[in-house]
């Protein structure tokens, strides 16, 4: 669990069989939060956000990948919560019980997409003020999420390592502008919540990242 300077909690839920991580990202001064990339153990995500005593008001995905959105259905209706994503992969979300059938893993529902995000976006969940930033390159639709000095970066980057690229709707060389042009710009205390294993910061990248130093 991680603070921030306005007044925020960050919850990671590791989760499913690709060992994603889940955020709810808690307004500690009105108990408001909002979730991302809650890719799978439904019951375990909503029994954070029950222990905590906290109001849902929104899920958002980082990009449509099955282990980053195979709860959202469940959870959007079980809160009564929008769902939101970037447009260009509205195709993945569709594709869910196919992809989820090709690794072999229980299927749920496709979520209703209640929205669409779009770069340089600006909202607020209770005093949450988030940030949308467009990163293709893992997916077509891929966005990082920026919340005053931290970066949801979803499967875009990494500690020490980038996106996979190989998946539909991938490109390195996307990817890699993405990251330079979008992400690297950013203070170099900018602590980033990876998809996937532990945290890092945009100074920790740019120095040591061997993926963006080529």
């Amino acid at each position: 669990m991680t603070r921030c300077k306005i007044d925020i909690k960050i919850t990671k839920i590791e989760n499913g069989p690709f060992s994603e991580n889940a955020w709810i990202v808690a307004d500690l001064n009105t108990h408001e939060c909002v979730l991302i990339d809650p890719g799978d153990d439904a019951d375990k995500i909503a029994a954070s956000i029950n222990r905590q005593k906290l109001n849902l008001k929104c899920v958002l995905a980082t990009h449509g990948h099955l282990d980053h959105i195979g709860a959202v259905d469940e959870l959007a209706s079980t809160y009564h919560v929008p769902f939101r994503i970037h447009s260009k992969d509205e195709s993945l979300v569709q594709g869910l019980t196919q992809y989820q059938r090709m690794f072999g893993l229980p299927e749920s529902k496709v979520p209703t997409i209640s929205g669409y995000i779009s770069d340089r976006e600006n909202f607020t969940c209770g005093q949450i003020d988030i940030e949308v930033i467009e990163t293709p390159g893992h997916t077509l639709g891929g966005v990082c999420f920026k919340i005053g000095h931290h970066l949801f970066a979803g499967d875009t980057l990494f500690h020490g390592s980038v996106g996979r690229t190989d998946l539909p709707g991938g490109d390195q060389t996307s990817l890699i502008s993405s990251i330079k042009s979008k992400l690297l710009v950013l203070p170099e205390n900018t602590v980033v919540h990876c998809g996937h294993g532990p945290d890092t910061t945009i100074g920790n990248e740019q120095r040591n990242n061997p993926f963006l130093k080529q």
